[in-house]
């Protein structure tokens, strides 16, 4: 494989940005792709898959590279060269480039690919709590399914398409994908690529969204005419789930602190055609009072750690901070408790995360059924999603119904 300098120079850009300026990595691969309109698709790969790559493995590879934060542009070339050594690709004679002896960089990486925060590129922190929170066994091959590179998975919007006709349009356009056994509506692509771009994409025929999302919504058993609250509906990927099994049929209330959010959900949602979504933006207790003992159903798509999630989001690994586990739980029961005030009698409730702590999933749902606000609640069915299990994104989610109340 031939270095091509300017595709080099956009990745050395992207990991200036992302760990000099800690900004989003996904951000940052869009901007740094816009540099060029030259470039072409394998072009455009080169860049993003192998600035993720860096971004996944920087403990490992800044190690090997003998570099510490903040890092020089000459530093991000030598993690650079570290990345292509490893990958058997010669390094070009650029003035740039500091010539390493690739023995030393294969042998720093053998020495340090036997200690697993090395090798699987993790903080020191992150590492303790994961052997204590699931042990060293499931935390090992964890760690190192979420080191992969994620699937592009769509799902089918069943308010204009079926999965079959989906496949059968984005075939006819060049884009191969297969049908997942175990998730209904799930197309996995056979190589990556912008589907964005797609008709089928612009008229609202299908969204991006990993596998294992994609159960959350079905986990929660709506039904159309229902009244559902997606609590922390975000941009709504899963509110727009939602909207299609209840046929856009009944009241679908997506909430969110953010309002820039609930925007962008709302031109989503004008696209994919779902009309019964009724955006409100939490600036108050009086938004989630108004609507105590309302609701047929409830998502609580709480925020988390993100840990099952890092295979599409890598840089989270270094934004992270240990504080963030507890002020994060004590949020995950706050809204727990406050959010399931708005149930019906017989009504259900989806708890989900996309983490696989356990602190963060069943031992918070545990905590809420022992409290004064969980009492009337019993759990159904929870799932545990593990990357190294499923080969897709790392999950939880709890479905817990409210007993009727007793007559007297």
């Amino acid at each position: 494989m031939k270095l091509h300098r300017n595709l080099v120079f956009a990745v050395v850009d992207a990991l200036n940005l992302i760990f000099n300026e800690e900004e989003y990595a996904d951000k940052v691969v869009q901007k740094v792709l816009k540099f060029d309109k030259r470039w072409g698709a394998r072009d455009r790969g080169f860049i993003a898959e192998t600035t993720y790559e860096i971004v996944r493995y920087k403990r490992l590879y800044i190690e090997i590279a003998e570099v510490k934060a903040p890092f020089s542009r000459p530093n991000l070339f030598r993690v650079f060269a570290v990345w292509a050594v490893l990958r058997g690709i010669e390094l070009p004679d650029w003035k740039q480039i500091e010539t390493v002896p690739n023995r030393k960089i294969k042998g720093r990486f053998d020495e340090l690919s036997k200690i697993r925060k090395f090798k699987e590129s993790i903080p020191d922190w992150m590492d303790e709590i994961g052997v204590k929170s699931l042990g060293e066994k499931r935390w090992t091959k964890e760690l190192n399914a979420l080191n992969q590179q994620a699937d592009v998975i769509l799902r089918a919007n069943t308010l204009k398409t079926t999965k079959e006709a989906l496949r059968a349009n984005l075939l006819e356009n060049g884009i191969d994908c297969e049908p997942i056994a175990g998730y209904t509506d799930a197309l996995k692509l056979a190589e990556r690529g912008n589907v964005f771009r797609t008709d089928a994409f612009q008229n609202g025929m299908f969204e991006v969204q990993d596998a294992s999302s994609q159960l959350v919504a079905e986990f929660l058993d709506v039904k159309p005419g229902q009244r559902v609250i997606d609590t922390c509906a975000g941009a709504g990927g899963k509110t727009l789930h939602i909207a299609a099994l209840m046929e856009n049929k009944g009241q679908l209330i997506a909430m969110d602190i953010y309002e820039n959010k609930l925007k962008e959900l709302k031109r989503r949602a004008k696209r994919n055609g779902a009309f019964n979504i009724e955006p409100r933006v939490i600036d108050s207790t009086k938004v989630i009072k108004k609507l105590y003992g309302k609701a047929d159903r409830i998502l609580i798509d709480a925020p988390c750690t993100g840990l099952g999630v890092l295979r599409r989001n890598p840089d989270a690994k270094w934004k992270l901070q240990p504080e963030f586990l507890e002020k994060i739980m004590a949020t995950q029961q706050e809204i727990l408790r406050s959010y399931s005030k708005m149930l019906k009698p017989e009504g259900k409730m989806v708890y989900a995360t996309c983490s696989i702590l356990p602190q963060e999933n069943n031992e918070q749902v545990k905590s809420f059924l022992a409290s004064e606000e969980g009492r009337d609640f019993r759990l159904i069915k929870e799932n545990k999603i593990y990357a190294s299990e499923s080969g897709y994104d790392g999950f939880y989610m709890a479905l817990l119904e409210k007993i009727a109340e007793k007559t007297a």
